[in-house]
């Protein structure tokens, strides 16, 4: 029964549909975990530095899970490492509900990260090899666009849930409760989502070791595409956990109490869904490079003013503007990074890629709880990600290649 479900074909709005929930519960998970942030440092007397651990610690968990994951997702296939990835964040998640320790919540945070950072890039290369090339990027961008979502939701939660009380259990812990609902959609995608086509075509795949997919990734052509996205990958998640993992901490330094905080950034986080139907429009007409750069360019932009402004109204517009471009580029990484690769090594490829850019997600908040510590203004920590932006636009533009409507090898 279960092969017969493998191997059925699936229609591009329901594959859509199916990967892009299991999108919106990872980004549930990381949207929540920046309020909870600011809600454990009041709870547990937090240093800035303690603070920014916990976003490094999920993302030295997300590099693991996206180097193993992305690895096993070219040798067992890709809708098995979906499910799994799946299962591990929202139960790691849900137990970290019941922490009394900051040592043990950052413990299970690193599991939480090792699914999250194992289920995006595996998720966008199955949803990639099952499209259509017309339709490609389009549909990966959308896929992404789940995220959007996902952080609208922990923004609602967080907002309503995390400043009440739930006698015996503080309103954080009930909000990460919720976090752990995710790992019953395993059991609805392992009956109605079948494998990638390209993969379970590929009986190479399975021929293959691990230690020559890692090789593959850095062999003849695909080098230059290799440095541009560990370059790209590490700039954007660099700067995007250093910057809104701490959005609503920033937002209390800049005056404002919690509650107010809370709706603020749900505000801002509404800006991302025109950013990614924008970026899912233009990626089919004006190709992967020109939404990438364009985009970053905007996101660049719109950070150096935020982390300057000092009244509520430049907050407020820097701040849109910075959910609105960041999050289309988000989309366009994804819908361009598995492009790069054949499909014997596109998990293996996609996920160092992810992986390296974990790495920047470890710095990105620890150097905010730093700085902040150092005394150092929030408008030179958002200039520093600004800087790091741009660094990764000039790698599109001067490393990419065009792959807009391409045929995947």
């Amino acid at each position: 029964m279960s092969k017969r479900i493998d191997k059925a074909p699936i229609s591009r709005n329901k594959l859509l549909g199916v990967a892009g929930v299991g999108w919106m519960f990872d980004a549930m998970d990381v949207g929540i975990l920046s309020f909870v942030i600011a809600a454990l440092a009041a709870d547990w007397n937090l240093t800035s530095s303690q603070m920014g651990w916990i976003g490094s610690i999920n993302s030295i968990g997300m590099a693991v899970g996206a180097l193993v994951f992305g690895v096993f997702a070219d040798k067992v296939g890709r809708k098995q490492i979906f499910m799994w990835t799946l299962i591990i964040f929202s139960v790691a998640s849900g137990l970290s509900a019941m922490t009394t320790t900051f040592v043990a919540f950052l413990i299970l945070r690193f599991f939480v990260g090792m699914g999250l950072g194992g289920e995006l890039p595996v998720a966008s290369t199955l949803v990639s090899e099952s499209v259509e090339a017309k339709e490609r990027g389009k549909v990966v961008v959308l896929l992404e666009s789940f995220w959007a979502g996902g952080w609208l939701i922990a923004a609602i939660i967080s907002y309503f849930v995390i400043p009440a009380e739930f006698w015996p259990f503080e309103g954080w812990r009930v909000a990460l409760l919720l976090t752990a609902i995710p790992a019953l959609y395993a059991v609805y995608i392992r009956m109605h989502l079948p494998d990638s086509p390209q993969f379970t075509a590929k009986l190479e795949s399975k021929n293959r070791s691990i230690f020559q997919n890692i090789v593959g990734v850095w062999q003849g052509r695909y080098t230059r595409s290799t440095l541009m996205l560990w370059i790209l990958w590490f700039t954007v998640v660099f700067s995007y956990y250093g910057m809104f993992l701490w959005l609503p901490s920033v937002m209390v330094g800049k005056g404002f109490d919690l509650i107010s905080s809370f709706k603020y950034v749900l505000v801002m986080t509404l800006a991302q869904l025109p950013g990614y139907f924008t970026a899912a429009w233009f990626i089919e007409r004006l190709g992967r490079k020109f939404v990438l750069i364009t985009y970053l360019i905007g996101t660049a932009a719109s950070a150096y003013i935020f982390g300057n402004a000092e009244t509520i109204t430049v907050l407020l517009t820097s701040g849109i503007l910075l959910s609105f471009f960041n999050l289309g580029a988000w989309g366009a990484l994804y819908a361009y990074t598995p492009e790069q690769y054949p499909t014997v090594i596109r998990g293996t490829g996609t996920g160092m890629a992810a992986a390296v850019g974990r790495i920047g997600g470890i710095f990105g908040p620890l150097l905010v709880g730093y700085l902040l510590n150092a005394k150092y203004d929030i408008g030179f920590v958002f200039t520093i990600f600004c800087i790091s932006i741009l660094i990764g636009a000039a790698a599109v533009l001067f490393l990419g290649k065009e792959t807009k409507q391409l045929e995947l090898e």
